[in-house]
């Protein structure tokens, strides 16, 4: 990796007791910043957090929740101050072909993976306007361009990702404050190591470096987009998908 220095500064990820965002946490504790462990399970979030830094704080925070999000937020800034990067990459799918999905299938991916970002990214960019710097990244999704059957919900929320992403990427310019978006592709996670050996087959014949990335493929481009080398780009989206889009 190269060298990215990050000290002094506090990063928030979503949704980082596991996989891409417990990645990501690892790479930007490795450069120095203090990082802020969220999940559900607060114990959980609490553990993971002793185990990247001793510096690292581990908080409960629903995004299905909107009291759960603003009360945690408000917690966290009473306890180390706002917040310099925020990393949105918690996301919940519910699979389901459209003639079956239901209003409460979709409202609740709509809850979590939109709302929810848009009230922790309004909490934390109160602090970043006033210290005239930040850096948000949204993990978007491929599926978020390409589609997918059975996932029109999920789809939905990660292509509005991009518009938010960009939108707000105009608006917070002027206030040395980038915004960027990711969109992985397959990844080797919980979500994919459950798929029959079958599908991985067929889903590889899509993919041109005939392999299923890595959290820590992602996690490389997080820390870069939050480095000085990056101080020029903003409300782009980076593919991270081994050529398959």
């Amino acid at each position: 990796m190269l060298c990215i220095d990050l000290k002094d500064k506090k990063a928030l990820i979503t949704g980082s007791t596991r996989g891409i965002g417990k990645a990501v946490a690892e790479f930007l504790a490795k450069a120095g910043a203090q990082v802020v462990i969220t999940g559900r399970d607060e114990r959980k979030a609490q553990e993971v957090a002793s185990s990247i830094s001793p510096s690292a704080v581990g908080i409960g925070m629903d995004l299905s929740d909107l009291d759960s999000v603003k009360s945690a937020y408000e917690d966290l800034e009473r306890k180390l101050g706002s917040v310099d990067i925020l990393v949105n990459n918690a996301g919940i799918t519910k699979d389901k072909l459209f003639l079956r999905m239901s209003l409460e299938d979709w409202e609740e991916v709509i809850k979590v993976n939109l709302t929810g970002t848009f009230l922790l990214t309004s909490l934390a960019v109160k602090g970043m306007v006033k210290r005239r710097w930040g850096r948000i990244i949204n993990i978007s999704s491929v599926v978020g361009f390409t589609g997918n059957v059975g996932q029109v919900n999920y789809s939905a929320t990660k292509s509005a990702l991009v518009g938010f992403t960009k939108s707000l990427a105009k608006e917070l310019a002027s206030r040395n404050i980038t915004v960027n978006a990711i969109a992985p592709g397959f990844i080797e996670t919980d979500m994919t190591s459950s798929l029959s050996e079958e599908i991985r087959k067929e889903y590889l014949k899509n993919i041109p470096l005939q392999r299923f990335g890595t959290p820590e493929d992602v996690a490389g481009i997080v820390a870069f987009l939050c480095s000085p080398m990056a101080d020029y780009i903003t409300g782009e989206v980076i593919h991270i998908n081994g050529g398959m889009f």
